[in-house]
């Protein structure tokens, strides 16, 4: 029988704002993608991206990603980038995955990426400027080579918007 642990790490006020606003107007996303390392993933999304932690085994763990459920899970050989598409002057790692934030909140994660050290595969920076859908956008790396885009919009409606 797995054993499962809870580990407990204090929310910030943003997340536990976010989490708030997200339930009061959308349904929980639920993620699960693979990691070689549950220690190096602990350390990145919990510590970098601070996210708080939730059940875990010796096989997977919980994150909370802004309100959404992310699970790690241990497969060696499966993280990693597979593929990349030209979007706007940049090579887009497929897959890939992330939040969408408001501007500020955006623009906040970028520095504290950038004061932490997390190399960027795509900086931070805007994606069609002056055009409809424009946004804030950057890519990183966790320690299994999974690809994830942060992105900030000043203006949600946009999101969909063609």
């Amino acid at each position: 029988m797995t054993m499962i642990r809870a580990r407990t790490i204090p929310e910030t006020r943003l997340q536990t704002e976010t989490l708030n606003k997200n339930m009061a107007i959308r349904n929980l996303f639920h993620l699960a993608f693979p990691v070689h390392d549950l220690e190096a993933a602990r350390e990145f999304y919990g510590g970098v991206l601070g996210c708080t932690e939730g059940r875990s085994s010796e096989r997977w763990v919980d994150f909370d990603l802004y309100g959404h459920q992310i699970v790690a899970h241990l497969a060696e050989d499966a993280a990693g980038v597979r593929a990349t598409n030209h979007v706007d002057a940049d090579d887009v790692p497929v897959p890939h995955f992330g939040i969408v934030l408001p501007m500020e909140e955006w623009r906040a994660l970028s520095e504290k990426l950038t004061s932490n050290g997390v190399k960027f595969i795509v900086e931070p920076k805007i994606r069609f400027a002056g055009e409809v859908g424009e946004q804030a956008t950057m890519f990183f790396l966790d320690p299994s080579g999974n690809a994830l885009e942060f992105k900030g919009f000043s203006d949600f409606s946009s999101v969909f918007a063609t």
